[in-house]
């Protein structure tokens, strides 16, 4: 099998997913692609990315549409040509979920536990605020409490500050389980996150791109389109999986963990297909200012180190 035939059948897989969520990969591409190299493209562009995919432009239109009403993304008009570019907002999203999709599993735990108690408040929304906080990996182990053994700081307090709840939160930090019985330990566990369901889609997601990066992994790299095509649909697979991944530490987690054999594949494919793909994505998305700027330093960052 030749990686073409692989594409089209990860492409396959895509389209079969209705309906199709152009929004949503339009942020993975933004987030992956984009964010750190300017955050700003030719709508057009987008569009001719997108096609090969399956995705015509009224979609993409329409989705962007979304996106700038959402506050992820606005519109700058230069003659007939529309360039969207991240909003403030959008870049804090983006900086909320990079460290998740790029991070590697958690070993380090010091068994200590961070705790948002959220009080009987009028300004306080309790739905919405475990909504928010269940996208960073916070648990809810009773009513108007909350709990992640290693959350990332700085997200939590963007979000609180994002909410207008800072104030109003009681957060306790290295609350201790030490006196907690292992069986009540694990009864919390299984029921505040639904591991059983993260391990089905990290196996579906093993299953897909093992046979990719065998292929790669043997010196097949594909021209640079198709290695442009198979990191977007591969990082966004992976993403709507670890955005509801909680990240707990591998002590919580049941032996032989399908999420840390998803990270190192994800990772070692991304690796083989960078030069590739950056090198098409510098030629196929414009901005205003002509081609993409070269990434951050912190895009090397991601998955441990980029080279």
């Amino acid at each position: 099998m030749t990686m073409a035939p692989q594409l089209e059948k990860l492409i396959q897989n895509f389209q079969e997913q209705q309906p199709l969520k152009v929004g949503s990969l339009i942020i993975t591409v933004y987030g992956d692609m984009l964010a750190l190299r300017g955050g700003a493209a030719w709508l057009g562009s987008v569009i001719n990315l997108l096609a090969p995919l399956g995705i015509n432009a009224r979609h993409v239109r329409t989705a962007v549409s979304r996106l700038n009403r959402d506050n992820w993304i606005s519109p700058h008009q230069v003659g007939r040509k529309s360039y969207y570019s991240l909003t403030g907002s959008g870049r804090r999203r983006f900086r909320n979920a990079t460290p998740q999709i790029y991070a590697g599993p958690r070993s380090n735990w010091d068994r200590r536990w961070t705790l948002v108690i959220l009080p009987d408040h009028k300004n306080i929304n309790k739905d919405l605020a475990v909504k928010e906080l269940g996208w960073l990996g916070f648990g809810r182990i009773a009513k108007g409490i909350l709990a992640h053994p290693m959350p990332d700081m700085r997200p939590l307090e963007r979000t609180l500050d994002d909410l207008n709840i800072r104030n109003h939160v009681i957060i306790l930090q290295r609350a201790s389980h030490e006196l907690t019985a292992s069986a009540a330990l694990d009864t919390m566990v299984k029921g505040c996150w639904n591991l059983e369901e993260l391990s089905v889609k990290y196996g579906k997601f093993l299953e897909r791109y093992r046979p990719v990066y065998q292929r790669l992994s043997a010196g097949d790299i594909p021209e640079e389109m198709d290695c442009l095509l198979t990191r977007i649909l591969m990082i966004h697979e992976y993403r709507k999986i670890l955005l509801r991944d909680p990240r707990l530490p591998d002590m919580l987690m049941p032996a032989h963990w399908e999420g840390n054999s998803a990270y190192e594949l994800c990772r070692n494919i991304y690796r083989l297909l960078l030069k590739k793909s950056e090198n098409c994505l510098s030629t196929i998305i414009a901005t205003e200012q002509g081609r993409l700027p070269p990434p951050d330093k912190e895009f090397f960052q991601r998955f441990g180190g980029l080279k």
